[in-house]
């Protein structure tokens, strides 16, 4: 569990356990997006967090409040680290399902927490950081532009 500092409060960095599932779920479906995206039955979220636990190459964390360990989650992210062919055999960090709590947002938390994914995906030898992101969501755009993310590809999705 890492401690982060956001002008005068403290929260933490923790790696999520299953038991946070309701919280990152709740999250997830707290936009206008997953709110059509994400469902009520537990029993998926649960498979694929089994799944996600027992590699060593995926992380899924959780932001609470540093005095709070038991209070509300503020933000959720969840980490992979992708060995690739190209860019000289480069590890890729794939970064996913961020969420930051309404509440949160606009305090440094969104800025602070990729910061810590950043360094977390170079100890663990990372040379580049990707995500992807919904073209209709031009403020989380704008956002990673801010953190240095260039939009340099174009993306498609296939659902199976």
């Amino acid at each position: 569990m890492d401690i982060l500092e956001l002008d005068g409060m403290h929260v933490t960095v923790a790696r999520a356990q299953v038991d946070d599932l309701p919280a990152i779920i709740s999250l997830l479906a707290d936009d206008v997006l997953g709110r059509d995206r994400e469902i009520t039955d537990a029993e998926p979220y649960e498979t694929a967090f089994r799944q996600i636990e027992r590699d060593s190459n995926q992380l899924v964390i959780v932001v609470r409040e540093a005095d709070a360990a038991d209070g509300p989650m503020l933000a959720t992210m969840q980490l992979t680290l992708m060995p690739s062919l190209s860019r000289g055999g480069a590890v890729r960090l794939q970064i996913e399902a961020v969420r930051v709590a309404a509440s949160a947002r606009g305090t440094g938390l969104g800025t602070a927490l990729f910061q810590w994914a950043h360094e977390w995906g170079r100890e663990h030898g990372a040379r580049l950081a990707q995500l992807t992101t919904d073209s209709s969501r031009t403020g989380a755009h704008r956002f990673y532009e801010r953190l240095g993310y260039e939009a340099s590809h174009v993306g498609f999705k296939l659902p199976l």
